[in-house]
């Protein structure tokens, strides 16, 4: 004999099926780009630093854990100062307005910080899809060391990640939830 489901059990059945829908949709949606080459992983953590960066209040860009270490602004400009060197060294333009190093310890505004971290974040981006497969391979100096424009990039990504993981943690400590994190 068939057990007939009760209208509290039909809902709570379209209701976990709804959950599982939904949270398959939401899972998607943050790992858009993950396990999709270069392009879809620098996307990924395009939107995680940016993301991160909005959701730290302003008066947090200051804050350092310890005396003598970088502070969030610092951090996420020198994510911003290293993307758009290694750039210089792939042979693309920097901006003109892009006074490399001294800017971590004079941009410290948040919109300015955010700005710049866009712009670099973009900047990468671009530069990587117009690249030639050709040109990926040229021969570089960098670190004095001889490299290919390729490694420049596999560079970059690696070391936005690396910092993504400072920033988490500063996060963290600071009481802030990453916005992918949020259930």
């Amino acid at each position: 004999m068939a057990r007939r489901f009760g209208a509290v059990e039909e809902n709570l059945v379209k209701n976990l099926l709804l959950a599982m829908i939904l949270g398959a949709a939401t899972l998607q949606a943050q790992n858009a780009g993950v396990f999709q080459g270069y392009d879809g992983e620098w996307d990924h953590v395009s939107k995680q630093l940016t993301a991160l960066a909005e959701a730290i209040p302003a008066d947090k860009f200051a804050w350092r854990p310890a005396a003598g270490v970088r502070s969030v602004s610092e951090v996420f400009m020198h994510i911003t100062i290293a993307n758009f060197g290694l750039l210089g060294v792939a042979g693309e333009k920097t901006p003109p307005d892009f006074k490399s190093r001294e800017m971590e310890k004079t941009v410290t505004a948040k919109a300015d910080v955010i700005d710049w971290l866009k712009r670099s974040l973009d900047a990468v981006k671009t530069a990587h899809a117009t690249l030639k497969p050709d040109d990926a391979q040229r021969k570089v100096k960098v670190f004095n060391r001889e490299a290919t424009v390729d490694s420049v990039y596999l560079r970059i990504i690696v070391h936005a990640n690396e910092h993504m993981g400072q920033l988490v943690a500063y996060a963290r400590m600071n009481g802030i939830v990453p916005p992918w994190s949020k259930s």
